[in-house]
């Protein structure tokens, strides 16, 4: 049997080591357009800002071994063609034409064939574009031209246009390195994959670290004579000694759309779930592919290269006789902004309400461990569940906390479809030095549980700023200490703590919505259950406090 597996980056080769183990007799061949083979290249940031010392270390095996031509062939009995491009697809002949950088072209007939040619850069066609010192960064080669253009020099001002996964892990490994960071977005918000709550936290820590954040901002311009000098955009001028694009990618379907194969609503290639496009004997796997939402139902497009390696080895097994099925992704993903963490997954609170759920969500911030604990730090956990099943649709993380934990938890949740009240009974581990006795994660669902059971009434601090805002007439209840009110407080609150709230019940008026909270709304709850058995009856409380207010604080 002959393979050829066109892409030599993440799924192409992990679906030609597993058909090299399942059927030790075909013959696989990967065409791979660049030098390197099989990278990390979710590691290309940390390589830029010195974190990863060596190339090397982005394309080894656990114990060092690169993972190059010679590799392939001796180990994997997989031939590979590096620096050797596809040209095109002869399905009737089933061939490929590939041509090397030196222009030799040779026809490679195949019995299956594997799409694995993953995304292409996004570039918006703004004027100066082709300026020296902007780059992409979509490879190997894209780390290196950046690396050696940085090199020891300090102090440059550097310009990132787009503030998703790339363009944030790139503004890190930039400040890391000592220049001087502008992050410009055209969405009202970084990282849209998280909700706005979520989003302005991660920020509100960027700028707290002297990167700049420029949101709805449109970049008209990029000016200077051979060198980028500076980023021209519809809210002023910025200077740049380099840029980084970073608005997106799209998948890469010349190939594809050429051989007559079948694009999906995402502009991806439609595949099924052994990862087999509209011609039975070619697969598609990666950022090229089109996906499902676990959820939804309804394809999607998430370019990651786990999902990639996963796919990868589902279109081995197909192509081998073995039984596989990729059954969809649920968006899951995490990133770093130096002490902080942002993670993901499912549907966020937009999302969930377009796809026709009775979304109810909540915001917990909460230590990670025993407040005791030297070691504890905060976490602020956002979850979104439906109200008529009461299944969990997603859950967002931002913080210096550990994340990564509690949303893989709940990826679980999602794939195995539980309800908040299945997965608040969860016989999760606990030791001060891990988690609190009660979990984070377990928290915010019971949270979500009071909700659904009309024992709390919420509204979220975005909700409560605009009436602020807006000065409608409400008591804003701040229900923390004396000493912790003293520290900041919300201007025009009215400041009663909790221990004394039974007695002074008659100070508040029972006209007024009354909107209660502390740091993370706990004590918030409990005021408006002791409000509520007093016969008070318009009374809410602010989803995840102090912590989550997006509106100014008077401060000592």
């Amino acid at each position: 049997m002959k393979v050829v597996i066109i892409g030599g980056v993440a799924a192409g080769p992990k679906a030609g080591s597993r058909i090299n183990r399942l059927c030790g007799d075909a013959e696989v061949t990967i065409v791979e357009k660049g030098e390197f083979l099989s990278y990390a290249g979710c590691g290309l940031p940390y390589y830029i800002s010195g974190v990863v010392k060596e190339q090397r270390e982005l394309m080894s095996t656990p114990v060092g071994t690169v993972r190059d031509c010679v590799y392939f062939q001796d180990v994997k009995n997989v031939r590979v063609l590096n620096r050797t491009e596809a040209t095109a697809i002869d399905r009737e002949a089933r061939t490929v034409t590939v041509v090397s950088r030196e222009g030799i072209e040779q026809k490679l007939p195949y019995d299956k064939l594997v799409l694995a040619t993953g995304a292409q850069s996004v570039i918006p066609p703004i004027k100066g574009v082709e300026l020296e010192n902007v780059f992409n960064l979509k490879d190997i080669e894209d780390a290196e031209r950046i690396k050696t253009m940085l090199g020891d020099k300090k102090a440059l001002n550097a310009v990132i246009v787009g503030g998703g996964l790339i363009g944030v892990e790139v503004a890190e490994a930039f400040q890391e390195m000592g220049c001087r960071i502008t992050v410009i977005e055209f969405q009202l918000q970084i990282l849209s994959l998280v909700d706005p709550e979520i989003a302005a936290l991660a920020e509100k820590h960027f700028e707290a670290n002297g990167v700049k954040i420029k949101t709805g901002t449109k970049v008209m311009e990029f000016k200077g004579e051979t060198k980028v000098s500076s980023v021209v955009t519809d809210k002023g001028e910025f200077p740049a000694d380099i840029v980084v694009m970073a608005v997106g990618v799209r998948p890469a379907t010349g190939l594809a759309v050429a051989a007559g194969l079948k694009i999906g609503p995402t502009r991806a290639i439609a595949v099924n779930a052994q990862m087999q496009t509209s011609d039975p004997d070619i697969f598609a796997v990666g950022d090229c592919a089109e996906k499902y939402h676990l959820l939804t139902g309804q394809p999607c497009y998430v370019p990651l290269g786990s999902t990639a390696n996963k796919e990868g080895r589902v279109a081995a097994n197909a192509i081998c006789g073995v039984h596989d099925a990729f059954p969809g992704v649920l968006g899951s993903a995490i990133c770093k902004i130096f002490d902080y963490s942002v993670a993901c997954t499912g549907l966020g609170e937009g999302a969930a309400r377009a796809a026709g759920f009775d979304v109810v969500t909540c915001l917990s911030p909460a230590p990670d461990k025993p407040h005791f604990m030297p070691t504890a730090k905060l976490l602020y956990l956002k979850l979104i569940a439906d109200r008529k099943t009461r299944k969990i649709l997603g859950a967002q993380a931002t913080g210096p906390g550990v994340a990564d934990r509690r949303i893989d938890v709940v990826a679980v949740a999602l794939a195995a479809g539980m309800t908040v009240d299945q997965v608040a009974h969860l016989d999760l581990t606990y030791a001060p030095p891990f988690s609190p006795a009660v979990d984070n994660l377990l928290t915010a669902v019971n949270i979500l549980r009071n909700k659904m059971d009309g024992y709390l009434s919420g509204v979220t601090p975005a909700e409560l700023h605009a009436m602020y805002e807006a000065q409608k007439e409400f008591t804003l209840l701040d229900l923390r200490s004396p000493t912790e009110y003293q520290q900041m407080r919300i201007e025009g609150s009215t400041h009663i703590p909790l221990g004394t709230l039974r007695q002074r019940v008659g100070e508040l008026s029972r006209e007024k919505p009354i909107v209660a909270y502390c740091k993370m709304s706990l004590r918030g709850y409990e005021g408006a259950l002791i409000l509520k058995n007093a016969g008070f009856k318009d009374v809410t409380v602010m989803d995840g406090g102090l912590l989550m207010w997006p509106g100014k604080l008077i401060k000592g």
